[in-house]
């Protein structure tokens, strides 16, 4: 395990949910130890999300894998005390609570750089931690409608729709992970000292809109919702089949688009030369999808549909659903998915760790920990006596 980049590396994650525990889950991926504080009793309210397997949730066993789980009760002056005594001793804190909370616990990034220099704390929130919104609750959904993705997300004349992932946890989530990283390079590389990244979910989002803000700053255009097409970039869509379903065909290349007219036996689209570039197809896209689709109705066997894209070396591919994904031999072959057995012996497939690093990768160490496991063990560690420990259970500061 010494070979992992971040081992080493202790990370006290006071986060619950998705997003401050996504950034948590991908550093223990590579090394880190992360600490989970967990109110006593109930524990993270992800154990009781979605579906559950004797109690637990199976997303528990992938979002908290190789974490130990420390019952604290923030509530209390005594918690609070707990909690400073170990990021005392860590090296990177992570919270995504709303802003205040932390100020209120006398947990503020002023206290605890005070006390440990060298601390990198993660702030996860969803407006960030200044700004006019920045005491509103923000969850993930209402990040993604005021980073203008919720508006793109959908069919053209109907009310926008969610991707059915969380995509705004999950992306402040790796927004905030890259953010410690360079923090741990400016602090251990450069002889730097800790300190706060601000993720706001928002942002994290608004970061991957591409060409929206630029087109609407030079030319006021709005892009709207184009349900499974690409705007601007043409072809590029999902195309009906012969049985109902739908491939995606992405032809939007200049040398692509030959092959793919040639392939479905367009010559003449592909020697029509008003057609050779993107701003030309753009202009024709509705001619261009109508041809495509018409060939793809067509065709009695997708899997012969498929592989004659494929000869034609133009990308497309069938919509899987995760039935597909867990089947298919390359996400095996490349070990994509990987299975966890968790503490009450059920056996859960997850996705794999990612990126993946040729000389220092990055591993699943345990399964994910029941509620309080390692209170004991990790505040032993810490300095506290049996007495103290015994005396704060007594008062349900620990569990």
């Amino acid at each position: 395990m010494s070979n992992q980049i971040l081992a080493g590396i202790r990370v006290i994650e006071l986060g619950q949910l998705i997003a401050g525990p996504f950034a948590a889950k991908t550093l223990a991926d590579f090394g880190a130890e992360v600490i989970k504080i967990e109110p006593p009793g109930v524990g993270d309210p992800l154990r009781k999300w979605r579906l559950l397997h004797e109690g637990t949730s199976v997303w528990w066993e992938a979002q908290s894998r190789s974490k130990k789980s420390v019952c604290v009760d923030l509530r209390q002056c005594e918690g609070q005390a707990v909690v400073r005594r170990l990021a005392e001793q860590a090296d990177i804190l992570i919270e995504n609570f709303r802003p205040g909370t932390m100020e209120k616990w006398g947990l503020s990034w002023e206290t605890l750089h005070e006390l440990n220099p060298r601390l990198i704390m993660l702030r996860v929130s969803g407006y960030g931690q200044s700004g006019p919104r920045a005491q509103e609750p923000g969850f993930a959904a209402i990040g993604e409608a005021f980073a203008g993705l919720r508006y793109l997300n959908g069919e053209p004349g109907r009310a926008p729709v969610r991707a059915g992932l969380s995509l705004g946890d999950t992306i402040a989530g790796l927004h905030g992970a890259l953010g410690v990283l360079l923090a741990l390079y400016q602090r251990d590389a450069r002889g730097g000292k800790g300190q706060m990244i601000d993720a706001a979910l928002y942002e994290s989002l608004f970061n991957l809109t591409e060409s929206l803000l630029p087109e609407y700053s030079v030319f006021g255009a709005v892009r709207e919702p184009a349900g499974a097409a690409l705007p601007g970039i043409a072809p590029s869509n999902a195309y009906r089949c012969h049985d109902g379903s739908h491939v995606l065909i992405a032809g939007n290349g200049d040398g692509i688009f030959q092959r793919l007219m040639h392939c479905i036996g367009r010559e003449d689209l592909a020697a029509d030369p008003a057609l050779a570039h993107n701003d030309g197809r753009v202009a024709r896209v509705e001619q261009l999808d109508a041809a495509i689709e018409a060939w793809t109705i067509a065709q009695p066997d997708i899997g012969v549909m498929l592989e004659k894209l494929k000869a034609a070396d133009v990308p497309s591919g069938r919509i899987y659903s995760i039935r597909e994904i867990a089947g298919d031999p390359h996400y095996h072959d490349r070990q994509a998915i990987a299975t966890l057995r968790s503490a009450n012996g059920l056996d859960v497939e997850m996705p794999a760790v990612f990126p993946i690093l040729s000389d220092n990768p990055g591993t699943i160490r345990d399964r994910a920990p029941t509620l309080g496991e390692h209170t004991d063990a990790i505040l032993a560690e810490a300095g506290f006596d049996a007495a103290t420990l015994a005396d704060l259970r007594a008062r349900g500061v620990l569990a």
